[in-house]
């Protein structure tokens, strides 16, 4: 019914295969080689499992322009080690870009990988870069992924200094979650690292080559749940420290001072969340580390997850104004507009008043002005007293009666309406897979070219019973009377119907029907304004789209029945 997601990414990295379950003084050595297209980086089982050597195998002859199966056309090499290569290529049926991994099918490795990508196509989860086909075909074998163009390696953002506290956090707090999911449906990752965890432009983090790249390298684990929580651990030493937290220098980071082993990392750099920096400690647990601070080692994702969810949460650093200059005068209002300025030491000369009008003219002008004055006080001397006289005949009259408005007439007026600051949003699924989970920031980042866009469906408008709605949950920062919406829309058409619901969370505790609905609109154009019913007071609101437009395909989106939405604001 609906289009897979046209956003695209992963590309294998070729970074070392040291387990990160090594002792703090025997440190990985993992990096980025200078020559990425003739890397031949050797590859070691993690934990206690097997190396699985590759065979002698010759690499396909690829070359930019090569297609396969008459769809994928390569673009550009990106990676080529043991007899498999990287490419960023182009999806020709469905016009959007895609990273390819490609192997010969007689490849030590090949069956392998071809599991490996079809079990985590299967888990199906937003928060891991995408698998979109695996196929074996004319002695070929290869595996198809997103490629998402607005997402940064976590590598690039630690080039310019450590992260945020904040941002820290909510790294950690998404990848564990992400990486929790996939250990219960018996996936691991085994090569997680800051080359493998990208931000995305609206700050959601998502991980790649999740099964895959340690399929590719023949890596294996006997403990693949810790080797998983000590690199998730490994990533949050990274993001607060700007320091890799092995001996060896990897991914761009220093190393720690060789012989001193692992230490917190609140002593490598000062200022850092204690929190964060006793969470990363539990999850690296190495040789005795973590019990110097007497705290319980994580050793599984789910573990960690815990742990985070047990910590205060870390809230974003206030932000900074920088105070107006003063205001200063000018020459005009101080006076001194169209003086000559004052040389040093010469005192300035005080302008003499005119001479009064002593000229015949002047003694007529101000006989005049006496008159007219005199005329006024005797008008204004009239006036006042027939209005008092006026207001003594109504006090006498015993036939008058007088009430009294408790509200006035400022009771009558209407309360003025407030635009209200969006802090946070988050895309609400109710069933099947999200939308642009990556693009909810943009509906309300001030930019009109910028938007939300839902999926193509080949039926509607009522996107019902294939799914009973699209949204997304915004957060006001504090509990909000909201009186309305006003919602930018990318199509119009016959029609779009959004409805607004107060709601306990950024992921509400239940669906739709047990929210509390505060206004509903439908419109053909453009634009929309959702009107409260009633005064309805709530911190999060959701934004539910229920019916969408007939619109044309333009970018990577065919034609069909969708919608795009920007500019949204609240007022109350």
């Amino acid at each position: 019914m609906a289009e897979r997601s046209t956003a695209a990414v992963d590309v294998a990295d070729n970074s070392g295969d040291e387990p990160l379950t090594a002792k703090a003084g025997q440190s990985t050595s993992d990096g980025p080689t200078q020559d990425r297209e003739r890397d031949t980086d050797s590859d070691e089982a993690q934990g206690n499992g097997a190396t699985d050597r590759p065979a002698k195998t010759s690499p396909p002859d690829l070359h930019s322009g090569h297609k396969l199966a008459r769809r994928y056309r390569l673009e550009e090499c990106v990676t080529r080690l043991d007899g498999f290569s990287s490419w960023r290529a182009v999806d020709e049926k469905l016009r959007r870009a895609v990273g390819v991994h490609i192997l010969p099918a007689d490849h030590a490795r090949a069956r392998s990988v071809l599991a490996a990508a079809r079990s985590s196509a299967l888990l199906g989860d937003p928060r891991f870069v995408q698998v979109l086909d695996a196929v074996e075909e004319n002695d070929v074998v290869y595996v198809v992924h997103e490629w998402l163009p607005d997402a940064t390696e976590l590598t690039t953002l630690l080039a310019s200094g450590p992260l945020e506290a904040h941002d820290a956090y909510h790294m950690v707090t998404q990848v564990s979650q992400a990486m929790a999911a996939a250990h219960r449906e018996g996936l691991s990752h085994l090569r997680l690292n800051p080359g493998t965890a990208l931000r995305t432009s609206s700050g959601q983090w998502r991980i790649r080559g999740l099964a895959v790249n340690a399929a590719l390298r023949g890596i294996g684990s006997d403990t693949p749940q810790r080797t998983d929580t000590e690199a998730i651990g490994a990533l949050l030493y990274a993001a607060l420290t700007q320091r890799w937290p092995y001996d060896d220098d990897a991914y761009g980071l220093s190393g720690l001072p060789k012989g001193v082993g692992l230490i917190a990392p609140d002593q490598v750099r000062a200022g850092v969340h204690r929190g964060l920096s006793e969470l990363s400690m539990r999850a690296l647990a190495n040789n005795g580390a973590t019990a110097s601070r007497h705290e319980t080692p994580c050793t599984t994702p789910e573990e960690l997850v815990k742990a985070v969810g047990e910590m205060p949460r870390v809230r974003p650093p206030e932000p900074t104004f920088t105070a107006p200059p003063e205001y200063q005068r000018t020459t005009y209002q101080q006076g001194t507009y169209g003086r000559p300025s004052a040389r040093p030491g010469v005192a300035q000369p005080v302008p003499t008043p005119p001479p009064p009008l002593q000229s015949p003219t002047g003694k007529a002008l101000k006989w005049v002005v006496s008159a007219l004055l005199i005329v006024a006080l005797g008008l204004g001397s009239w006036q006042l007293a027939d209005a008092l006289m006026d207001r003594g005949d109504k006090s006498n009259d015993t036939h008058q009666t007088q009430t009294t408005d408790g509200n006035d007439k400022n009771g009558d007026q209407p309360k003025p309406v407030a635009p209200i600051k969006i802090q946070d949003a988050r895309e609400y699924v109710a069933s099947g897979d999200a939308q642009a989970p990556e693009d909810v920031a943009k509906t309300y980042d001030g930019d009109s070219s910028t938007y939300w866009r839902t999926k193509r469906y080949n039926e509607g408008p009522k996107l019902a019973p294939y799914k009973p709605g699209v949204g997304i949950v915004y957060d006001l920062g504090s509990a909000k009377e909201i009186t309305s919406a006003s919602i930018g829309l990318r199509y119009s058409g016959d029609h779009t119907t959004v409805h607004l619901y107060a709601t306990d969370s950024l992921t509400p505790s239940t669906g739709v029907d047990g929210m509390k609905e505060i206004g509903t609109a439908t419109t053909s154009g453009d634009s929309l304004t959702v009107t409260a019913k009633k005064t309805v007071k709530s911190q999060y609101v959701l934004l539910w789209i229920t019916d969408v437009p007939q619109a044309p395909g333009d970018g990577y989106s065919s034609a069909g029945y969708k919608q795009a939405i920007t500019d949204v604001k609240f007022t109350g």
